[in-house]
């Protein structure tokens, strides 16, 4: 299928991809717009996973958000590898995006690793018991509790968490969106919420 410089340009415009790598993602897909569209960032994202294996996010911006009139309030620090992406609007724009996720949604930490171990021992005690008392088959006790820590994990570590603006997409792939598009790598490196009275 023939490719026309005009459909390049378009899918150059919508992207801010590569010449050669808008021609390819459309001869990929057929010419069809939206599927190169997802072909780039598919790959956009693999490229920024690659990098993030070598790279060291040193940069970045402490970010801050506050809700409900002053009753909540977040402070969040995200890292990426130069000065000059610190300072975009994509960047800025997704360090708000965590600071205002954290404060809806209160994850316990950044990633599962950081969860205190007190903390999944006592999750996983109440688990347990839980089965005790359910009076199903003690031989699956443990697939059942391994499945509701998953849960667990997934509700409570921001990393893991549904996006608050955009449910179908967790809070890491938002930033692996971010990240193939920006060409950096970036990670949140820690975060604090205070709530009033808490």
């Amino acid at each position: 299928m023939a490719i026309s410089a005009k459909e390049v340009k378009e899918l150059r415009d919508r992207t801010g991809a590569g010449m050669m790598e808008c021609k390819s993602a459309l001869e990929e897909a057929n010419g069809n717009m939206e599927n190169a569209i997802d072909i780039l960032r598919a790959r956009g994202a693999a490229k920024a996973a690659k990098r993030a294996a070598t790279r060291e996010a040193s940069e970045g911006v402490v970010g801050s958000y506050i809700h409900m009139g002053g009753k909540i309030g977040v402070l969040v620090e995200v890292n990426c590898e130069t000065d000059f992406v610190a300072k975009t609007d994509q960047f800025q724009q997704l360090v708000r995006d965590i600071a205002m996720h954290i404060a809806a949604a209160n994850p316990t930490a950044v990633r599962r690793e950081e969860v205190p171990a007190e903390l999944v021992e006592r999750e996983r005690a109440v688990y347990v018991e839980q089965m005790r008392e359910s009076g199903k088959p003690e031989k699956i006790w443990d697939k059942i509790v391994e499945g509701k820590m998953e849960k667990y994990f997934a509700e409570s570590t921001l990393l893991e968490q549904p996006f608050v603006k955009n449910p179908d997409q967790t809070v890491s792939q938002l930033i692996a969106e971010v990240s193939g598009k920006t060409g950096e790598k970036i990670e949140v490196r820690r975060f604090t919420r205070y709530g009033l009275g808490d």
